[in-house]
Protein backbone atom coordinates (compact mmCIF):
# COMPACT_ATOMS: atom_id res chain seq x y z
CA UNK A 1 0.00 0.00 0.00
CA UNK A 2 2.60 2.46 1.00
CA UNK A 3 4.91 1.53 -1.97
CA UNK A 4 1.57 1.97 -4.72
CA UNK A 5 1.22 5.81 -2.24
CA UNK A 6 4.49 6.63 -3.20
CA UNK A 7 5.00 5.87 -6.87
CA UNK A 8 1.66 7.27 -7.53
CA UNK A 9 2.89 10.68 -5.47
CA UNK A 10 6.28 10.21 -7.71
CA UNK A 11 3.87 9.89 -10.73
CA UNK A 12 1.47 12.96 -9.89
CA UNK A 13 4.67 15.41 -9.34
CA UNK A 14 6.16 14.82 -12.41
CA UNK A 15 3.32 15.66 -14.38
CA UNK A 16 2.53 18.59 -12.32
CA UNK A 17 5.98 19.50 -13.09
CA UNK A 18 5.57 18.86 -16.95
CA UNK A 19 2.29 21.34 -16.33
CA UNK A 20 4.26 24.41 -14.97
CA UNK A 21 6.83 24.32 -17.49
CA UNK A 22 4.71 24.49 -20.40
CA UNK A 23 4.30 27.84 -22.49
CA UNK A 24 1.05 29.52 -22.54
CA UNK A 25 0.00 30.09 -26.38
CA UNK A 26 -1.47 33.24 -27.54
CA UNK A 27 -0.95 37.18 -28.35
CA UNK A 28 -0.46 39.56 -25.84
CA UNK A 29 1.92 37.55 -23.43
CA UNK A 30 2.70 39.80 -20.48
CA UNK A 31 0.09 42.54 -21.41
CA UNK A 32 -3.38 42.14 -19.15
CA UNK A 33 -6.32 42.16 -21.48
CA UNK A 34 -9.04 44.05 -19.33
CA UNK A 35 -11.67 42.12 -21.71
CA UNK A 36 -10.13 39.28 -21.25
CA UNK A 37 -11.26 36.69 -18.38
CA UNK A 38 -10.21 37.24 -15.13
CA UNK A 39 -7.14 35.00 -13.70
CA UNK A 40 -9.37 34.14 -10.79
CA UNK A 41 -11.97 32.45 -13.15
CA UNK A 42 -8.69 29.87 -14.24
CA UNK A 43 -8.89 28.43 -10.26
CA UNK A 44 -12.23 27.63 -11.08
CA UNK A 45 -12.32 25.58 -14.02
CA UNK A 46 -9.01 24.45 -13.65
CA UNK A 47 -8.80 24.64 -17.35
CA UNK A 48 -6.73 27.14 -19.82
CA UNK A 49 -8.77 29.66 -21.72
CA UNK A 50 -8.35 30.70 -25.15
CA UNK A 51 -6.97 33.68 -25.05
CA UNK A 52 -5.10 33.28 -21.62
CA UNK A 53 -3.86 36.96 -22.17
CA UNK A 54 -2.58 37.32 -18.59
CA UNK A 55 1.19 37.36 -17.52
CA UNK A 56 3.18 34.28 -17.11
CA UNK A 57 3.56 33.91 -13.68
CA UNK A 58 0.14 34.24 -12.62
CA UNK A 59 -0.51 31.57 -15.17
CA UNK A 60 1.91 28.99 -14.02
CA UNK A 61 1.02 29.78 -10.18
CA UNK A 62 -2.39 29.10 -11.07
CA UNK A 63 -1.72 25.85 -12.72
CA UNK A 64 0.32 24.62 -10.03
CA UNK A 65 -2.13 25.13 -7.42
CA UNK A 66 -4.52 23.14 -9.52
CA UNK A 67 -2.30 20.43 -10.23
CA UNK A 68 -1.88 20.19 -6.40
CA UNK A 69 -5.25 19.99 -5.62
CA UNK A 70 -5.88 17.02 -8.24
CA UNK A 71 -2.71 15.23 -7.16
CA UNK A 72 -3.74 15.64 -3.36
CA UNK A 73 -7.65 14.03 -4.71
CA UNK A 74 -6.38 11.75 -5.88
CA UNK A 75 -4.39 10.47 -3.45
CA UNK A 76 -6.71 10.52 -0.99
CA UNK A 77 -8.76 8.58 -3.53
CA UNK A 78 -6.27 6.26 -3.84
CA UNK A 79 -5.24 6.25 -0.22
CA UNK A 80 -8.96 5.12 1.14
CA UNK A 81 -9.87 2.67 -1.53
CA UNK A 82 -6.14 0.86 -0.60
CA UNK A 83 -7.28 1.09 2.61
CA UNK A 84 -10.36 -0.80 1.81
CA UNK A 85 -9.04 -3.47 -0.32
CA UNK A 86 -6.52 -4.36 2.28
CA UNK A 87 -8.80 -4.92 4.89
CA UNK A 88 -10.98 -7.02 2.27
CA UNK A 89 -7.84 -9.14 1.05
CA UNK A 90 -6.81 -9.61 4.55
CA UNK A 91 -10.11 -10.92 5.50
CA UNK A 92 -10.65 -13.13 2.63
CA UNK A 93 -6.68 -14.38 3.40
CA UNK A 94 -7.63 -14.99 6.99
CA UNK A 95 -10.75 -16.87 6.89
CA UNK A 96 -9.38 -18.96 3.60
CA UNK A 97 -5.65 -19.78 5.56
CA UNK A 98 -7.80 -20.54 8.42
CA UNK A 99 -10.01 -23.29 6.37
CA UNK A 100 -6.62 -24.38 4.61
CA UNK A 101 -5.04 -25.00 7.76
CA UNK A 102 -8.15 -26.59 9.41
CA UNK A 103 -7.98 -28.90 6.44
CA UNK A 104 -4.61 -29.58 6.28
CA UNK A 105 -4.02 -30.21 10.31
CA UNK A 106 -6.92 -32.14 10.19
CA UNK A 107 -5.75 -35.43 9.60
CA UNK A 108 -3.54 -34.62 12.54
CA UNK A 109 -6.28 -34.09 15.23
CA UNK A 110 -7.69 -37.47 13.97
CA UNK A 111 -4.11 -39.05 15.18
CA UNK A 112 -4.01 -36.78 18.34
CA UNK A 113 -7.63 -38.15 19.43
CA UNK A 114 -6.67 -42.08 18.66
CA UNK A 115 -3.74 -41.36 20.29
CA UNK A 116 -5.41 -40.56 23.47
CA UNK A 117 -7.90 -43.27 23.61
CA UNK A 118 -5.34 -45.67 22.84
CA UNK A 119 -4.00 -47.69 25.85
CA UNK A 120 -2.68 -50.66 27.13
CA UNK A 121 -6.05 -52.24 27.17
CA UNK A 122 -7.02 -51.22 24.07
CA UNK A 123 -3.67 -51.67 21.81
CA UNK A 124 -5.56 -53.36 19.10
CA UNK A 125 -7.08 -49.51 17.80
CA UNK A 126 -5.19 -47.99 15.02
CA UNK A 127 -5.11 -44.70 13.48
CA UNK A 128 -5.69 -46.47 10.12
CA UNK A 129 -5.51 -42.61 8.45
CA UNK A 130 -6.43 -42.99 4.84
CA UNK A 131 -5.55 -40.28 2.39
CA UNK A 132 -2.63 -39.30 0.06
CA UNK A 133 0.79 -40.38 0.24
CA UNK A 134 2.49 -37.88 2.05
CA UNK A 135 4.04 -36.70 5.37
CA UNK A 136 1.27 -37.27 7.69
CA UNK A 137 0.37 -40.47 6.18
CA UNK A 138 3.94 -42.24 6.58
CA UNK A 139 3.25 -41.06 10.11
CA UNK A 140 0.54 -42.65 10.98
CA UNK A 141 1.75 -45.88 9.54
CA UNK A 142 5.03 -45.77 11.86
CA UNK A 143 2.53 -45.06 14.61
CA UNK A 144 0.90 -48.08 13.53
CA UNK A 145 3.48 -49.91 13.61
CA UNK A 146 5.34 -49.45 16.47
CA UNK A 147 1.35 -49.97 18.18
CA UNK A 148 1.68 -53.39 16.60
CA UNK A 149 5.03 -54.16 18.39
CA UNK A 150 3.47 -52.65 21.70
CA UNK A 151 0.71 -55.22 21.87
CA UNK A 152 2.63 -58.17 20.74
CA UNK A 153 5.10 -57.27 23.85
CA UNK A 154 2.34 -57.13 26.27
CA UNK A 155 0.38 -59.28 25.15
CA UNK A 156 3.44 -62.15 25.54
CA UNK A 157 3.82 -60.58 28.86
CA UNK A 158 0.53 -61.52 29.75
CA UNK A 159 1.04 -64.79 28.15
CA UNK A 160 3.97 -65.36 30.51
CA UNK A 161 2.41 -64.46 33.68
CA UNK A 162 -0.43 -66.22 33.44
CA UNK A 163 0.88 -69.43 32.22
CA UNK A 164 3.54 -69.13 34.33
CA UNK A 165 0.50 -68.86 37.36
CA UNK A 166 -1.03 -71.88 35.79
CA UNK A 167 1.82 -74.31 35.76
CA UNK A 168 3.44 -73.46 39.18
CA UNK A 169 0.09 -74.06 40.52
CA UNK A 170 0.37 -77.78 40.12
CA UNK A 171 3.45 -78.09 41.73
CA UNK A 172 2.75 -76.00 44.63
CA UNK A 173 -0.30 -78.26 45.07
CA UNK A 174 1.74 -81.21 45.06
CA UNK A 175 4.37 -80.37 47.43
CA UNK A 176 1.61 -79.10 49.95
CA UNK A 177 0.27 -82.44 49.42
CA UNK A 178 3.79 -84.00 50.31
CA UNK A 179 4.44 -82.33 53.28
CA UNK A 180 0.95 -82.97 54.85
CA UNK A 181 1.48 -86.43 54.27
CA UNK A 182 5.27 -86.97 54.61
CA UNK A 183 5.02 -85.32 57.90
CA UNK A 184 1.80 -85.97 59.32
CA UNK A 185 1.69 -86.44 63.39
CA UNK A 186 3.00 -88.14 65.60
CA UNK A 187 6.32 -85.92 65.03
CA UNK A 188 9.58 -84.90 66.68
CA UNK A 189 8.80 -81.38 68.02
CA UNK A 190 11.75 -79.74 65.94
CA UNK A 191 9.84 -81.18 63.06
CA UNK A 192 6.56 -79.93 63.50
CA UNK A 193 8.13 -76.29 64.07
CA UNK A 194 9.61 -77.39 59.56
CA UNK A 195 6.35 -78.58 58.79
CA UNK A 196 4.17 -75.70 60.06
CA UNK A 197 6.97 -73.11 58.44
CA UNK A 198 6.82 -75.22 54.82
CA UNK A 199 3.07 -75.28 54.70
CA UNK A 200 3.32 -71.58 55.81
CA UNK A 201 5.72 -71.04 52.82
CA UNK A 202 3.85 -73.11 50.59
CA UNK A 203 0.45 -71.20 51.24
CA UNK A 204 2.14 -67.95 51.15
CA UNK A 205 3.50 -69.40 47.09
CA UNK A 206 -0.07 -70.25 46.52
CA UNK A 207 -1.34 -66.43 47.22
CA UNK A 208 1.16 -64.90 45.41
CA UNK A 209 0.70 -67.41 42.54
CA UNK A 210 -3.29 -66.70 42.86
CA UNK A 211 -2.50 -62.64 42.96
CA UNK A 212 -0.54 -63.05 39.86
CA UNK A 213 -3.33 -64.71 38.30
CA UNK A 214 -5.81 -62.32 39.31
CA UNK A 215 -3.58 -59.09 37.96
CA UNK A 216 -3.19 -60.68 34.34
CA UNK A 217 -6.85 -61.97 34.02
CA UNK A 218 -7.46 -57.64 35.32
CA UNK A 219 -5.14 -56.62 32.57
CA UNK A 220 -6.68 -58.46 29.54
CA UNK A 221 -9.51 -56.39 30.12
CA UNK A 222 -13.47 -57.31 31.28
CA UNK A 223 -14.21 -60.35 28.98
CA UNK A 224 -17.85 -60.66 30.92
CA UNK A 225 -19.72 -58.44 32.25
CA UNK A 226 -23.42 -57.85 34.16
CA UNK A 227 -25.64 -55.54 36.10
CA UNK A 228 -24.20 -55.87 39.55
CA UNK A 229 -24.67 -54.26 43.34
CA UNK A 230 -21.74 -52.67 44.50
CA UNK A 231 -23.58 -52.18 47.63
CA UNK A 232 -23.88 -55.52 48.56
CA UNK A 233 -19.94 -56.77 47.33
CA UNK A 234 -18.65 -53.94 49.47
CA UNK A 235 -20.91 -55.39 52.15
CA UNK A 236 -20.01 -59.52 51.81
CA UNK A 237 -16.05 -58.64 51.22
CA UNK A 238 -16.20 -56.43 54.59
CA UNK A 239 -18.39 -59.16 56.69
CA UNK A 240 -15.47 -62.22 55.32
CA UNK A 241 -12.76 -59.46 56.82
CA UNK A 242 -13.95 -58.97 59.77
CA UNK A 243 -12.94 -61.48 61.63
CA UNK A 244 -9.61 -60.54 60.67
CA UNK A 245 -9.73 -56.95 61.84
CA UNK A 246 -10.59 -58.15 64.87
CA UNK A 247 -7.78 -60.65 65.04
CA UNK A 248 -5.02 -58.14 64.83
CA UNK A 249 -7.28 -55.77 66.99
CA UNK A 250 -8.28 -53.42 64.81
CA UNK A 251 -12.12 -52.15 64.36
CA UNK A 252 -14.08 -52.13 60.76
CA UNK A 253 -16.52 -49.74 60.46
CA UNK A 254 -19.15 -50.02 56.99
CA UNK A 255 -20.98 -46.96 56.33
CA UNK A 256 -22.76 -47.57 52.92
CA UNK A 257 -26.31 -45.98 51.66
CA UNK A 258 -28.85 -46.97 49.21
CA UNK A 259 -27.88 -49.63 46.10
CA UNK A 260 -25.32 -48.97 43.59
CA UNK A 261 -26.40 -50.38 40.28
CA UNK A 262 -23.10 -50.79 38.02
CA UNK A 263 -21.95 -52.84 34.89
CA UNK A 264 -18.90 -55.45 35.64
CA UNK A 265 -16.98 -58.83 36.07
CA UNK A 266 -18.60 -59.08 39.40
CA UNK A 267 -15.79 -61.30 40.26
CA UNK A 268 -13.03 -58.47 39.64
CA UNK A 269 -14.89 -56.14 41.53
CA UNK A 270 -15.14 -58.60 44.57
CA UNK A 271 -11.90 -58.64 44.76
CA UNK A 272 -11.34 -55.58 44.43
CA UNK A 273 -12.82 -54.48 47.21
CA UNK A 274 -11.90 -57.60 49.15
CA UNK A 275 -8.12 -56.35 47.99
CA UNK A 276 -8.52 -53.38 49.07
CA UNK A 277 -9.99 -54.12 52.93
CA UNK A 278 -7.16 -56.26 53.16
CA UNK A 279 -4.99 -54.02 52.44
CA UNK A 280 -6.35 -51.57 55.12
CA UNK A 281 -5.97 -54.36 57.46
CA UNK A 282 -2.67 -55.85 57.01
CA UNK A 283 -0.65 -52.62 56.73
CA UNK A 284 -2.16 -50.80 59.95
CA UNK A 285 -1.37 -50.28 63.58
CA UNK A 286 -2.15 -51.63 66.56
CA UNK A 287 -5.60 -50.97 67.80
CA UNK A 288 -6.30 -48.98 64.58
CA UNK A 289 -9.36 -49.03 62.24
CA UNK A 290 -10.48 -49.26 58.79
CA UNK A 291 -13.44 -47.14 57.35
CA UNK A 292 -15.40 -48.75 54.65
CA UNK A 293 -17.94 -46.39 52.94
CA UNK A 294 -19.74 -46.16 49.84
CA UNK A 295 -21.80 -42.90 48.74
CA UNK A 296 -22.96 -42.58 45.59
CA UNK A 297 -20.37 -44.27 43.19
CA UNK A 298 -16.99 -43.68 45.09
CA UNK A 299 -16.10 -46.45 47.48
CA UNK A 300 -13.60 -44.98 49.74
CA UNK A 301 -11.27 -47.27 52.19
CA UNK A 302 -9.37 -45.38 55.53
CA UNK A 303 -7.20 -47.00 57.67
CA UNK A 304 -4.67 -45.83 60.33
CA UNK A 305 -1.08 -47.07 59.86
CA UNK A 306 2.31 -45.15 59.41
CA UNK A 307 3.06 -42.23 57.92
CA UNK A 308 3.18 -42.12 54.21
CA UNK A 309 4.90 -39.51 52.44
CA UNK A 310 2.46 -38.22 49.81
CA UNK A 311 5.16 -38.30 47.32
CA UNK A 312 5.62 -42.19 47.41
CA UNK A 313 1.90 -42.93 47.59
CA UNK A 314 2.28 -43.47 43.19
CA UNK A 315 4.71 -46.85 44.22
CA UNK A 316 2.38 -48.27 46.22
CA UNK A 317 0.25 -49.32 43.09
CA UNK A 318 3.27 -50.90 41.32
CA UNK A 319 3.49 -54.80 41.80
CA UNK A 320 5.83 -56.37 44.47
CA UNK A 321 6.46 -52.56 45.94
CA UNK A 322 6.31 -51.93 49.68
CA UNK A 323 7.49 -48.98 51.60
CA UNK A 324 9.31 -49.88 54.32
CA UNK A 325 10.00 -53.47 53.53
CA UNK A 326 11.86 -55.89 51.61
CA UNK A 327 10.97 -58.29 48.98
CA UNK A 328 10.99 -61.18 51.42
CA UNK A 329 8.92 -59.98 54.17
CA UNK A 330 6.02 -62.59 54.49
CA UNK A 331 3.52 -59.79 55.47
CA UNK A 332 2.66 -59.39 52.19
CA UNK A 333 3.65 -59.95 48.23
CA UNK A 334 2.84 -56.55 47.65
CA UNK A 335 0.38 -57.15 44.62
CA UNK A 336 -3.18 -55.96 46.26
CA UNK A 337 -3.20 -52.29 44.96
CA UNK A 338 -1.52 -53.08 41.50
CA UNK A 339 -4.73 -55.93 41.40
CA UNK A 340 -6.92 -52.88 42.69
CA UNK A 341 -5.33 -50.39 40.24
CA UNK A 342 -5.86 -52.97 37.43
CA UNK A 343 -9.55 -53.72 37.96
CA UNK A 344 -10.45 -50.18 38.49
CA UNK A 345 -8.65 -49.31 35.06
CA UNK A 346 -10.62 -52.63 33.46
CA UNK A 347 -13.57 -50.91 34.57
CA UNK A 348 -13.18 -47.00 33.45
CA UNK A 349 -13.12 -45.79 37.20
CA UNK A 350 -10.97 -43.26 38.94
CA UNK A 351 -8.44 -44.08 41.43
CA UNK A 352 -7.33 -41.40 43.79
CA UNK A 353 -5.36 -42.31 47.04
CA UNK A 354 -4.04 -39.57 49.68
CA UNK A 355 -1.70 -40.12 53.14
CA UNK A 356 -3.72 -39.78 56.15
CA UNK A 357 -2.86 -36.15 58.54
CA UNK A 358 -1.87 -38.57 61.17
CA UNK A 359 -0.57 -41.84 59.16
CA UNK A 360 -2.39 -44.29 57.06
CA UNK A 361 -3.85 -44.08 53.25
CA UNK A 362 -7.33 -43.04 52.26
CA UNK A 363 -7.87 -44.96 48.75
CA UNK A 364 -11.20 -43.34 46.46
CA UNK A 365 -12.39 -45.16 43.65
CA UNK A 366 -14.88 -43.37 41.52
CA UNK A 367 -17.17 -45.94 39.38
CA UNK A 368 -18.35 -44.60 35.71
Amino acid sequence: MAFVVTLARYGTAQKTADIEVMPLDGPGIGNPSPAGPHPGDWGVTGAKPSLPLVSEGVAVRIVESTAREVQQAALQQMLLWSGVGLIVTAVLAGLTGWWLAGRALRPVTAMTDTALRISETNLDERLALTGPDDELHRLAGTFDSMLDRLQRAFDSQRRFVANASHELRTPLAAQRATIQVGLADPLPQHLTEVRDDLLSTNRHAEQLIASLLLLARSDRGLEHTERIDLAELTTTAAAELRAAAAEKGLSLHTRIRGQVQLTGDPVLISHLVSNLVHNAIQYNRPAGRVDVSLEGRVLTVTNTGRVIDADRVGELFEPFRRLGQDRVDTTGHGLGLSIVRSIAVAHGAELHAEPGLNGGLAIMIGFP
